[in-house]
């Protein structure tokens, strides 16, 4: 249960019940039925620049690509990074977000979750309260998403891959 470890006893208890009884692909696949369209980096490129343009308008973003190398298992799902440099008499920033390829393969709402959390990162660098209300603001679900995420990642290291 290492993925949701930090959520109320009850939720463990419900989630280990219907991962025993091999019921949780169902409470998923019940959620989340079909998987998204974004198998390349140019898609994934252009579905980023949309969300980023939406909530993010003053942000430059000059890669965006899927990643073999972020692996669930060292805690990444994406990564972002971000250079400022000095160009004459400006700073010049260039961000990259990275995600992992796992999400090739998955639901729309997970991987706009990733994509979100990447993207809030450019505004707030921890993870403090600040972060996570830009989180919700750009997906007001992200919670909840960021859970079944967490309950699907139980599962594929059980079972194997659903989509």
């Amino acid at each position: 249960m290492k993925y949701i470890q930090h959520y109320p006893q009850h939720l463990q208890a419900s989630i280990k019940k219907m991962l025993e009884e091999k019921k949780l692909d169902k409470y998923i696949l019940k959620k989340y039925p079909t998987k998204h369209d974004f198998t390349n980096d140019k898609l994934l490129y252009e579905y980023v620049m949309d969300l980023k343009n939406q909530y993010l308008k003053k942000f430059q973003i000059s890669k965006v690509m899927f990643d073999g190398k972020i692996n669930v298992i060292n805690n990444a799902l994406g990564m972002h990074t971000y250079i400022s440099r000095v160009q004459g008499n400006k700073l010049k920033a260039k961000n990259e977000i990275r995600v992992a390829t796992i999400f090739k393969n998955m639901p729309i709402e997970f991987l706009e979750m990733i994509v979100v959390h990447e993207l809030a990162h450019f505004k707030e660098k921890d993870h403090n309260k600040a972060f996570y209300d830009m989180c919700t603001y750009m997906m007001p679900s992200y919670h909840q998403v960021e859970f079944d995420l967490r309950v699907y990642l139980l599962y594929m290291d059980k079972f194997g891959k659903l989509y």
